[in-house]
């Protein structure tokens, strides 16, 4: 099947971030990477014309597409739909769907090539933010294999041990319902038409429980983008400036043993936690 001619023919809008994965090289280590399908509902985001989707309902038990762009929706509608009873066609923003409106399965698998400008978002909307302990997107998924931007995929897989620039509240978003996994890089080439930069696939296996127990995750999270708010700053006047008392910032880094001079991204999401517990116990004194 030649699917650099099959994507040529399409009007590929640039506006919806649309590249279509065209070598089946990649296809097939995707769904290899997906492992056993036959009892799993699929739900693919941004199924495009329907490349990844026709070898996703040769293996799996469901496949739901999620597709926002009309013309797409029309062409998996006319093309593959007729020969795939297990697919189901959503012609929806991803944004604006909820999974359990969608399906009643659960440890569903999400297999998604996004447009790279709304990575963050869709994160956030699958995943819930590090407070929303009962998102119910989240309570359905088991797993997910996310086609980013290599530079985005470094980011979320990183840690405190990482290049500076690479870790930080995305990076924290991500591990914190997750174990999360960097799989492999895809050539810039693998993709009609060819974006300027390279992608990755990363994986993302949904945990029970968060990554650190705590008593107020919202008071956790806003420490979290506290110690993240400015990179140039170290983590007393990073947090300072994002609006908690000084004196309790400098008595909780002194009670710690932390020097009040190192920066976020220099620390763990477990040093983060511990920041955050004795800072609401200094506040309280």
């Amino acid at each position: 099947m030649n699917y650099t001619q099959k994507a040529k023919k399409f009007n590929t809008k640039k506006r919806l971030g649309q590249n279509f994965l065209i070598d089946e090289t990649i296809l097939d280590y995707i769904i290899n990477v997906a492992g056993d399908l036959k009892n799993v509902t699929i739900l693919e985001i941004g199924a495009g014309i329907g490349f990844l989707t026709e070898k996703l309902c040769k293996n799996a038990k469901e496949v739901i597409a999620c597709e926002i762009d009309d013309d797409a929706i029309n062409y998996l509608d006319k093309n593959i739909l007729p020969n795939n009873k297990n697919l189901k066609l959503i012609h929806n923003d991803i944004l604006k769907t909820n999974i359990y409106n969608i399906t009643k399965e659960n440890n569903i698998k999400i297999i998604a090539n996004i447009p790279y400008y709304i990575t963050s978002p869709i994160i956030i909307h699958l995943l819930g933010e590090i407070d929303d302990l009962y998102n119910k997107n989240r309570n359905q998924i088991s797993e997910i294999i996310l086609m980013v931007q290599y530079e985005v995929a470094k980011r979320i897989v990183a840690n405190e041990n990482s290049d500076n620039k690479e870790y930080g509240l995305l990076s924290i978003l991500s591990q914190f319902y997750c174990d999360v996994k960097f799989l492999r890089k895809i050539k810039s080439s693998s993709f009609y038409p060819s974006p300027k930069v390279d992608s990755a696939i990363v994986q993302f296996k949904v945990k029970n429980v968060p990554a650190v127990k705590t008593d107020d995750y919202t008071f956790l999270k806003k420490v979290i983008k506290g110690c993240f708010l400015s990179r140039r700053k170290n983590i007393k006047n990073s947090l300072i400036k994002s609006g908690f008392n000084k004196e309790c910032i400098i008595k909780t880094l002194k009670d710690l043993n932390i020097d009040e001079n190192i920066r976020g991204e220099k620390l763990s999401l477990e040093t983060i936690n511990s920041i955050a517990k004795k800072m609401k116990e200094n506040l309280i004194l």
